[in-house]
């Protein structure tokens, strides 16, 4: 009796395995897909009318941390796939292939909180006055379903990454260092288009005076760098379980 109760659940537990395995794999392929093509559309077909700043040629769509980030997604989504087949997502495996390494800092470092970044920020401001941040002159050349690729469905598949993958944080000195570099050189690439271009890469930034602009970029950064505290914190109570017994497979 006990012998076959056992068995069940062990069965079940392998059931429920497979099942979360063949999820998350789901989630990896479909955000791969949507945001690699996303930024193929956007890169080929979405041209800014010549009337707006937007149309400014230097830098392209990588003026833009929307592309950037969609770029990222679509790196890090791709990264998870791989993983899934030639990698592992053990919770404390005796070796951890690099390829699951760069996952996991990829992840903690960039994906979560640059994606939330500019899902908050760009509805955000969208909600106060959308012609800060996206005018309504490029309705006609950008569509509704690609704006919520780029705005809204990097955070939705993001916050399904959060709770359908486990991932190790790194140190969080070296996750910050990583995270407030790329902001960093963000902000030199922007003034370094303004230079170029004489115009903002953001509508927003024209109706700022120089202090207004410096608050600005200061509140931007601190609040990337909460994001990633946040993104540490939520992975530590979803996945609170999962770290207790990684620690004592360190140990």
């Amino acid at each position: 009796m006990v012998k076959n109760k056992s068995n069940n659940v062990n069965a079940a537990d392998a059931l429920y395995q497979g099942v979360y395995k063949a999820l998350r794999i789901l989630v990896h392929l479909t955000a791969a897909v949507q945001f690699s093509y996303g930024i193929y559309y956007d890169y080929n077909y979405v041209k800014f009318p010549e009337t707006t700043n937007m149309h400014a040629n230097f830098g392209g769509k990588f003026r833009f941390l929307t592309f950037l980030n969609a770029i990222i997604q679509s790196i890090y989504y791709i990264i998870s796939l791989i993983n899934d087949f030639v990698g592992t997502n053990e919770v404390a495996p005796k070796h951890t292939p690099t390829i699951r390494k760069v996952k996991d800092y990829l992840m903690s470092t960039l994906a979560f909180p640059v994606a939330l970044n500019v899902g908050i920020t760009f509805w955000s401001l969208y909600a106060i006055d959308r012609e800060l941040v996206f005018p309504r002159v490029l309705d006609a050349v950008f569509p509704s379903w690609l704006n919520h690729v780029l705005h809204t469905n990097i955070v939705v598949f993001i916050i399904l990454e959060l709770f359908t993958s486990f991932r190790a944080y790194p140190k969080r000195s070296q996750g910050i260092a990583g995270l407030s570099a790329f902001m960093l050189s963000y902000l030199v690439w922007i003034h370094i288009v303004k230079h170029y271009s004489g115009v903002w890469v953001y509508p927003v930034l024209e109706v700022l005076q120089l202090p207004q602009r410096i608050i600005f970029f200061v509140a931007v950064l601190a609040f990337t760098l909460c994001l990633y505290l946040l993104g540490e914190f939520m992975n530590n109570i979803v996945w609170a379980k999962e770290l207790k017994l990684a620690q004592r497979k360190v140990k």
